[in-house]
C-alpha cells in the first residue's frame, strides 16, 4: 500500500472509486463527475456540529462531532463498502480536505485499502473546473448552428453527433430549451456550479484540432450564465451556419418538439404573462386565450411571426460579429429524414 500522500485534482484519473465525504445538500449542489456521497455528517449533524462550536467552541464541536463521524463511517463499512475487495483504491475529499475526508481515509486504511485525500478538497476541484474553462474555451473551433425558433437547432446538433461530429449541447447540460418557454417540465436546471462541472467534463473530452458544433445562444439559458470565455468565443466564432426553414415547416416542427406544453396550459399562460410590456396587454391575453382553450396552432404562428422571428433577427446580427457572413442552409422538411439530411449537409460545409 502506498504512503497516504494528498493526491492533486490533475492525478485523479488512477483511482477505482471517487467518494465525496460532505453532506447531501452539499453534493447537490456540485460534486466531482462520477463521484459517490458518502456523508462523514449528514445535513443535520453538520447543522448541529456548527452550532455547537459557535457556541460552546471547538472542543465540544468536535468531540460530538467525531461521534457522529464514527457511526456514518460505521454505516458505510456495513453497507457500502461492503464488498469492495482488499485491492479496491477510493479518493475521498470534503470541502477543504480536512477532517471529513480525513477521517474517512483514516478508518480505510486502518482496514488495509489503499485510499487517499484529495488535497484542497472540492474548493480545489471548483479552481480547477475554472482554469481548464478560461483555457479550454478559447481554443474552440466553433460552427454555430443558428435559426429562427423551429428550424430544429437541437435536434440537428443531436443528428450532428450521431454521425460522429463533436457537439456541444449547452441546453441539454442546462435542461432547458433556452427560450421562454424553455423550462422543461420535471427537469429542474442544476445549480450553476455543477452546469460548470459537468460543461468542463464535457469539454475535456474534446479533440480541439476538430471542429466543435453549437447552438447560438445568449449569455444565459434559463438561469444559468454561460462562462464568458465560451461566451467571447461564440460571439467571436468566424462559420456561421444559418437553418433557414419557412413558417409553415416550422410551425409543424413546433408544434410537435413543444407537445409537452399543451399538458400545462395554466404554466404556458403564466410562461407568457411577461410579453405583455413588449406585445402589449391584448395581445397576451390573446395568446392566454388561445393557451387555454388548446388553440396551439395560431398561438405558435403568431408568438414566431411578432415575438421570436424579429427578436431573432435584431439579437443575431448585435451579438455574432460574423452574421452578414453566415452560410445559409435550406431546410425543405423538419421531420427525422429532414433532419438528418440538414445535419449532413451542415456537415458537408467543413
Amino acid at each position: 500500500m502506498s504512503h497516504n500522500v494528498p493526491v492533486r485534482v490533475a492525478d485523479m484519473g488512477g483511482f477505482d472509486t471517487i467518494i465525496d465525504a460532505r453532506s447531501p445538500a452539499e453534493f447537490a449542489l456540485d460534486h466531482i463527475p462520477g463521484a459517490i456521497n458518502c456523508p462523514s455528517l449528514d445535513d443535520e449533524q453538520r447543522r448541529i456540529v456548527g452550532t455547537l462550536y459557535v457556541q460552546t467552541g471547538a472542543f465540544e464541536a468536535r468531540r460530538v462531532g467525531a461521534a457522529m463521524v464514527a457511526q456514518n463511517i460505521a454505516r458505510h463499512l456495513r453497507e457500502q463498502f461492503a464488498d469492495r475487495p482488499a485491492h479496491w483504491r477510493p479518493l475521498v475529499y470534503c470541502w477543504r480536505g480536512g477532517m471529513r475526508s480525513g477521517s474517512l481515509v483514516t478508518v480505510m486504511r486502518l482496514v488495509g485499502w489503499d485510499a487517499q485525500q484529495l488535497a484542497g478538497g472540492y474548493k480545489a476541484y471548483r479552481r480547477h473546473v475554472v482554469e481548464r474553462l478560461d483555457a479550454l474555451c478559447p481554443k474552440l473551433d466553433l460552427r454555430v448552428v443558428c435559426g429562427a425558433t423551429g428550424s430544429a437547432k437541437t435536434r440537428v446538433l443531436q443528428a450532428l453527433a450521431a454521425q460522429g461530429a463533436q457537439v456541444l449541447d449547452l441546453e441539454a447540460l442546462a435542461s432547458h430549451k433556452g427560450s421562454l418557454l424553455g423550462g422543461v417540465p420535471g427537469q429542474p436546471q442544476p445549480a450553476q456550479k455543477h452546469f460548470d462541472t459537468c460543461l468542463a467534463a464535457e469539454l475535456e473530452r474534446f479533440d480541439l484540432a476538430q471542429p466543435v458544433y453549437v447552438e447560438a445562444e445568449s449569455a444565459r439559458i434559463g438561469r444559468l450564465a454561460l462562462p464568458l470565455p465560451l461566451v467571447a468565443q461564440l460571439r467571436a466564432a468566424p462559420r456561421l451556419i444559418e437553418l433557414r426553414a419557412t413558417l409553415p415547416v416550422r410551425l409543424a416542427y413546433l408544434l410537435r418538439d413543444y407537445g409537452y406544453l399543451t399538458e400545462d396550459r395554466e404554466l404556458l399562460c403564466n410562461q407568457l404573462a411577461p410579453l405583455k410590456e413588449h406585445q402589449g396587454k391584448e395581445t397576451v391575453q390573446r395568446w392566454q386565450a388561445w393557451a387555454t382553450a388548446g388553440t396551439f396552432e395560431p398561438l405558435l404562428a403568431e408568438l414566431m411571426a411578432e415575438h421570436y422571428d424579429p427578436l431573432y433577427e435584431r439579437s443575431q446580427a448585435r451579438h455574432f460579429a460574423a452574421w452578414a457572413r453566415r452560410q445559409p442552409v435550406d431546410a425543405p422538411a423538419l421531420d427525422d429524414a429532414g433532419i438528418d439530411d440538414l445535419a449532413r449537409r451542415v456537415r458537408a460545409l467543413g
